[in-house]
């Protein structure tokens, strides 16, 4: 029916201002909650016509069996998934209804993906194999070890701004997640190297104040970034699956190894659950496992 169309319609446009300018999400946050609304409601149409606010628990249920017998994957279950209860969450506070339909729908169990983690030996090849007499050369081995060093999310290092960097003091601030702000700790080869970038750096565009440019003087995009480590990777002869957020699991592991503690890991991070930070102790501990199974005779 054109009604409940028009309601679904409307549902979702308030839904996208509220992720934008009440949850404060980034706008490839936004579309990726947007997109998994706009997948279960093309599903709904094709078997019940009903409005956002008449959704039953069955009715999302059958959308999960749907997505289980194409085979997707168990993540992708669970995306989707937690973007319909944020929808209907949503809902909620705006009191259009009463009970999430979506509340006791479980969510299927994936097991947990250790991350992929360099050594400090690998890391340096990494950002040696990025570096060059170029400006190019020179901001590409820049970002590698700020990224690296400073353990930044792909978003963050492409935000990072010139007024970001506070030399004196030894820190960069960093604009993360929902705008919220951190102040990490900056090494002094990554200061050096930034330096050395910058002594080539071409004039920005008028008005862009980003640390990184392009060669047209804009903002780098993150695939960009993809692109520039999967050459270094290839020319230092490293052949594992390697993106930013490797640099960052890698940052995490390493200072975990060497004694920090989850706190300090977490306010580093800038992860807002430790749930989120105590991955790096089950990584720790599979490697250690690793490491014995490896050296004694078991």
């Amino acid at each position: 029916m054109v009604g409940n169309a028009k309601k679904w319609d409307e549902a979702k446009r308030r839904y996208r201002i509220y992720l934008k300018l009440e949850k404060r999400l980034s706008e490839h946050t936004v579309e990726a909650y947007m997109r998994d609304v706009e997948q279960f409601h093309a599903f709904l149409q094709r078997w019940w016509d009903v409005p956002p606010g008449k959704v039953e628990t069955t009715m999302i249920r059958r959308y999960m069996a749907w997505l289980f017998d194409r085979e997707r994957a168990k993540t992708t279950q669970a995306r989707s998934l937690s973007g319909i209860r944020s929808f209907f969450n949503f809902l909620l506070v705006e009191e259009r209804i009463d009970v999430s339909p979506a509340e006791f729908v479980e969510s299927p169990k994936a097991g947990r993906r250790l991350p992929e983690v360099l050594a400090v030996e690998e890391i340096d090849r990494l950002i040696a194999a990025a570096d060059g007499p170029t400006t190019k050369g020179r901001r590409d081995s820049a970002m590698l070890e700020v990224l690296y060093s400073c353990g930044l999310r792909v978003s963050e290092l492409t935000s990072l701004r010139m007024q970001d960097l506070f030399f004196g003091e030894g820190y960069v601030r960093v604009v993360g997640k929902g705008d919220k702000q951190r102040i990490v700790p900056v090494s002094g080869t990554a200061r050096e190297r930034i330096m050395r970038y910058l002594d080539l750096r071409a004039p920005a565009r008028s008005g862009e104040e980003t640390l990184f440019l392009n060669n047209r003087g804009g903002r780098l995009t993150r695939v960009m970034i993809f692109t520039i480590i999967r050459q270094a990777a290839v020319r230092a002869g490293i052949d594992k699956r390697i993106g930013p957020h490797t640099f960052r699991h890698s940052f995490a592991t390493h200072l975990m190894e060497g004694g920090a503690g989850i706190r300090q890991v977490q306010e580093l991070l800038g992860h807002e659950n430790i749930v989120t930070t105590e991955i790096y102790t089950h990584l720790d501990r599979e490697r250690l496992r690793h490491t014995v199974e490896h050296h004694l005779p078991l």
